[in-house]
C-alpha cells in the first residue's frame, strides 16, 4: 500500500458521496474499472492506468466492506494501518463485479495487477494469516496528558477457541487431508480470457485454503476456530500526548487464522479542552486580567500553570496585550525531556463603574498629568438605555 500522505480520499477516488450505498459504490467502481484496466489502455499509458486501477480498486475494497468502511469513516487512512494488500482485498468478489464485461472473463487477472504478479498468472498463498487490528479511542484531561496516565480500555476481540485451540474441529474428531488439493490449500485454474490464457493458483474451495476437511466442527466455536471475548486492557498513556495521537498495543487485536499472529490494538487519544489554557503543541497560552492600577504601578500576581501556581512580576507601565513567556511551564514533549512554554497575555481591565471618590481622585490624577478631561453628562436616551440594560 502507498504511504498515507499520498492517498486521496476514497470517496473522491470513486466519485461518490459519503452517504453512497453499496449499490452506488459498486456501480461507480465498475464504470471506472472499465476505463482504467491496464489491459485495455494504450501501450504508452499502461503504467499510469495500472496505478489508477490500483487506486480505485483499493477504494472499492475498503468502502464495500462494512467493517473497513466504518474504520475509514472514523479514522481516515490511518484506520487502514496494519492491513496488508491481502487483508484489504480478502472479501472482495471480483468475479461478481466484472461479470458481463465480455470476452469470457477478461478481468480475471485483476489480482496480478493489485499484488504485483505476472500479467498472465497469479498465485494464492495459503499460509497463516495475521489477525485484524482493533481501533478504539479514549478521552483524557489536559492534566493527565501532562503527567501521563494509565487508562483501562474495554475491547471485544476474537480469541482462539479454548475447546479446539483454533483447529475448528471437535476435540477427538477425525480430520482428513483435502482430497481436492491434496492438503496444499490451493489449486490451479486455467481460463481463456479476452486477453489470452490466464493461469491462476487459487484457494481451494473445498477446504477454504486449510488443506483439511473437518467432518465434525467444534461445538463451541461452530467451526470458526475463534470466539468473541470481552477484555479490559490497561494502557499506559505517555506524558505529552495530543489529540489525534494513536498508541499501539501489540498483539491485543483479533486472533490470527491458521496459526497466524494476533493483530494489534490502536487507541486514539482525545484531550479535553481546558477551562484556563489554550494548547498549541507543547506550548500553553493563558490570559491574565489585571487592573489599570496594577498595570500602572506594577504588581506581583499568581499565574496558574499545569504544575501549580507561580508568581509573575508585572512591571510598572505594562500595557494591555503584553505577553510574558514562562519558560518550560508548558506541556512536556512526548518521549522527550524538554517542555514547552507558557505564554501569558496581559489584559488591562477598565472599571465600568466608579464612585464619586474614585472619580475625584482620577480627575486629580489627570490634572497632575496634564490631561484634559471633558465631563460627559447622560441624556434621556442614555438613561433609558441604562434602565433597559440594568433592570
Amino acid at each position: 500500500m502507498r504511504k498515507l500522505a499520498e492517498k486521496r480520499d476514497y470517496y473522491e477516488v470513486l466519485g461518490v458521496d459519503r452517504t453512497a450505498d453499496e449499490k452506488e459504490i459498486k456501480k461507480a467502481y465498475r464504470k471506472l474499472a472499465r476505463k482504467y484496466h491496464p489491459d485495455v489502455a494504450e501501450e504508452d499509458k499502461k503504467e499510469e492506468a495500472t496505478e489508477k486501477f490500483k487506486e480505485i480498486s483499493e477504494a472499492y475494497a475498503v468502502l464495500s466492506d462494512e467493517e473497513k468502511r466504518q474504520r475509514y469513516d472514523q479514522f481516515g487512512h490511518a484506520g487502514m494501518d496494519g492491513f496488508s494488500n491481502e487483508d484489504i482485498f480478502r472479501n472482495v468478489n471480483f468475479e461478481d463485479i466484472f461479470q458481463g464485461f465480455g470476452g469470457g472473463g477478461g478481468f480475471e487477472d485483476i489480482f496480478d495487477i493489485l499484488f504485483g504478479g505476472s500479467s498472465r498468472s497469479r498465485h494464492y498463498n495459503a499460509g497463516p494469516r495475521r489477525g485484524g487490528d482493533i481501533y478504539t479511542e479514549t478521552t483524557i484531561t489536559l492534566e493527565e496528558a501532562a503527567s501521563g496516565v494509565e487508562k483501562d480500555i474495554k475491547i471485544r476481540h476474537d480469541v482462539l477457541c479454548p475447546e479446539c485451540g483454533g483447529s475448528r474441529a471437535e476435540p477427538g474428531s477425525e480430520v482428513e487431508t483435502c482430497p481436492v488439493c491434496g492438503g496444499t490449500g490451493q489449486r490451479k485454474q486455467i481460463r481463456q480470457s479476452l486477453f489470452g490464457q490466464v493461469m491462476n493458483v487459487v484457494q481451494c474451495g473445498e477446504c477454504k485454503g486449510t488443506g483439511k476437511i473437518i467432518k465434525e466442527p467444534c461445538h463451541n466455536c461452530k467451526g470458526k476456530g475463534t470466539v468473541k471475548e470481552d477484555k479490559t486492557i490497561s494502557v499506559k498513556i505517555p506524558a505529552g500526548v495530543e489529540t489525534g495521537n494513536r498508541l499501539r498495543v501489540s498483539g491485543e487485536g483479533h486472533a490470527g487464522d491458521l496459526g497466524g499472529g494476533n493483530g494489534d490494538l490502536y487507541v486514539e487519544i482525545n484531550v479535553k479542552p481546558h477551562k484556563d489554557f489554550e494548547r498549541d503543541g507543547a506550548n500553553l497560552y493563558y490570559e491574565k486580567q489585571i487592573s489599570f492600577v496594577q498595570a500602572s504601578l506594577g504588581d506581583t500576581v499568581d499565574i496558574p500553570t499545569i504544575d501549580g501556581a507561580v508568581e509573575l512580576k508585572i512591571p510598572a507601565g505594562t500595557q494591555s496585550g503584553t505577553v510574558f513567556r514562562l519558560k518550560e511551564k508548558g506541556m512536556p514533549q512526548m518521549r522527550r525531556s524538554t517542555k514547552g512554554n507558557l505564554y501569558v497575555t496581559i489584559t488591562v481591565v477598565v472599571p465600568q463603574k466608579l464612585n464619586k471618590e474614585q472619580q475625584k481622585l482620577l480627575r486629580k490624577f489627570a490634572q497632575i498629568s496634564g490631561d484634559e478631561i471633558s465631563v460627559y453628562k447622560k441624556g434621556i436616551f442614555d438613561k433609558v438605555r441604562d434602565a433597559i440594560n440594568n433592570p
